[in-house]
């Protein structure tokens, strides 16, 4: 019998727990599976520090876009309590001047009161165009913008911007490593997953088909299969 190992799951941005629907269930055999807030501080490390206070002393950590960077700055802070690291169409590099330039036009609109246009914006990054008219999916995108509302996208877009490049980080992660991407990612492309896994001795390194950046959603039982591999090793 797999030995039980607490699960912590980090969202991306604008996404909430739905991001997570399909794997809860799925993998709570494994161990006691948490949902980590990431919705109250503009910094990485401060966003890091909340989630580890109220984590157990020892867990495994798997996180999607936004989550891979959160996952990030908590191996910074407390790389002996990461049993296990799976990180998601993410990316270990800082943002790009064309990438913060996009993200302060949407604080901007946030701010403004067009909060309501950012799922508009956000389905063609987060969807693989096949999913792009998946009413289920799309509707899940919306609710999980909304749910988010527009104070705290700005603190996640404060912090994403703000970032540091984590690719010097990568060759010290000792812990077993799953990294995962959507062969149609076009918000964190497959060749930026790649590069994280070639950096970090061991790692997996997994393409899911016919997906874009939200695999849990678009593909949720080859990411299941993927997980529950990782947690059984």
């Amino acid at each position: 019998m797999v030995q039980s190992l607490p699960l912590v799951l980090v969202p991306g941005l604008t996404c909430t727990a739905r991001l997570y629907g399909p794997q809860i269930a799925a993998l709570w055999p494994f161990g006691q599976v948490a949902v980590a807030d990431h919705r109250r501080d503009a910094d990485m490390a401060a966003i890091a520090a909340r989630i580890l206070k109220d984590a157990p002393p020892r867990f495994a950590l798997a996180g999607l876009s936004m989550g891979g960077y959160i996952a990030f700055a908590m191996l910074r802070l407390a790389p002996e309590r990461i049993a296990k690291l799976a990180l998601l169409d993410t990316s270990a590099r800082p943002d790009t001047a064309e990438q913060t330039a996009g993200r302060n036009t949407q604080i901007a609109m946030a701010q403004s009161g067009r909060y309501g246009e950012i799922p508009d914006l956000s389905i063609p990054r987060y969807l693989n165009a096949k999913h792009q008219r998946d009413e289920r999916l799309t509707t899940i995108v919306r609710q999980m913008v909304m749910e988010t509302g527009p104070e705290a996208f700005v603190r996640q877009l404060m912090a994403i911007m703000s970032r540091p490049d984590s690719r010097p980080l990568l060759a010290s992660i000792r812990c077993p490593t799953l990294v995962l991407v959507g062969d149609g990612d076009v918000a964190t492309p497959p060749e930026l997953n790649k590069e994280i896994a070639v950096g970090i001795a061991g790692a997996k390194f997994t393409v899911v088909p016919d997906s874009g950046h939200l695999t849990t959603l678009e593909q949720p039982e080859a990411v299941n299969a993927a997980l529950a591999e990782w947690l059984g090793a």
